[in-house]
């Protein structure tokens, strides 16, 4: 049998997390920036529409508690990175703290 025969194709995941909302945030905070910066109203509403959208999957992660810990502590050093890098002090204090819990 070969490799090929044993693989299972991985399905999109539908599972709600801390760390795709915050993502979807930032990719949202970064188009309306750039629709602010260049004058596209477009690029702003596509922004503001994803920052919507990242604000409610963080919001229904929370509530589901679906944004589990990784035993590495690297996806909460991510989150930490990012909400840096993008000014989001509440992306930043919560892969701070998650990482803590790791340790």
């Amino acid at each position: 049998m070969s490799n090929k025969d044993t693989q299972v194709p991985l399905a999109p995941s539908t599972e709600t997390s801390m760390l795709s909302g915050h993502t979807q945030y930032v990719k949202g905070y970064a188009e309306s920036t750039i629709g602010n910066v260049v004058g596209s109203v477009d690029w702003k509403k596509s922004g503001d529409k994803d920052m919507e959208g990242g604000v409610s999957e963080m919001k229904e992660a929370n509530k589901n508690k679906t944004s589990k810990l990784d035993d590495s502590g690297i996806g909460e050093k991510i989150e930490q990175m990012a909400g840096s890098a993008a000014g989001c002090e509440g992306m930043e204090k919560e892969g701070t703290e998650r990482q803590t819990k790791v340790s």
